[in-house]
């Protein structure tokens, strides 16, 4: 698929494999590669044969509020749905890309059956265990992708929130744990919690003496 290339229908994806009879179409995504802070979040998300969900897309394009109402109606109608997570001491023991493919395998086993098809966004997942398809831009582009970037990131920023409240001023119910210049003014005045990235560059750099 051209990386330019945009899909009128959003299902243009799903529908090739739906029609030679593969019905278990996975798209899965990840969210929380970046930040200093708090685990890698991903989703698989399996859509019924035909059905669309209005709106979704690229969660970074949608507003806290519009991802709330697309997180639930996408729980709602999927036909399953797998959601896992890597640890900021599994990120900082085996390094994020490592971190972000457990995180996936995780979403993808607890799928109640295993997919015909498995579609991710990006590069290829070295190492996954399930043959899969990879688009840079998928997110945008492939619908069953869109629901599970929207899922990953309403679980993920809902996580940060909580742990906002445990540990105040980082800022992390509106940074969700990147590395904003109100988070890293906070590592120098505060240093890190348990649910920093010790092995990240931003956070190594606060720890300096």
């Amino acid at each position: 698929m051209d990386g330019a290339e945009r899909l009128q229908n959003p299902l243009e994806y799903e529908e090739r494999f739906w029609s030679r009879g593969f019905s278990r179409v996975a798209g899965v995504d990840e969210v929380g590669r970046g930040p200093l802070a708090g685990p890698v979040v991903a989703a698989a998300v399996v859509l019924p044969e035909g059905l669309s969900i209005p709106g979704a897309t690229d969660s970074k394009k949608l507003t806290p509020t519009r991802r709330e109402a697309l997180a639930a109606e996408i729980t709602r109608e999927a036909a399953a749905i797998g959601l896992g997570a890597a640890s900021v001491r599994e990120i900082d023991r085996l390094n994020i890309l490592v971190g972000t493919r457990l995180a996936m395998t995780r979403a993808l086993a607890l799928l109640p059956s295993r997919p015909d098809h498995v579609v991710v966004d990006g590069l290829p997942v070295s190492g996954l265990e399930w043959d899969h398809d990879a688009v840079v831009g998928g997110d945008g582009r492939i619908h069953s992708i869109s629901c599970a970037s929207i899922l990953a990131k309403v679980v993920r920023d809902r996580l940060m929130v909580r742990l906002s409240r445990r540990y105040p001023g980082y800022g992390w119910e509106s940074n969700k744990g990147y590395g904003t210049e109100e988070h890293r003014d906070a590592l120098d005045r505060l240093g890190p919690t348990p649910h920093h990235r010790l092995s990240f560059g931003g956070v190594q750099t606060e720890l300096e003496f």
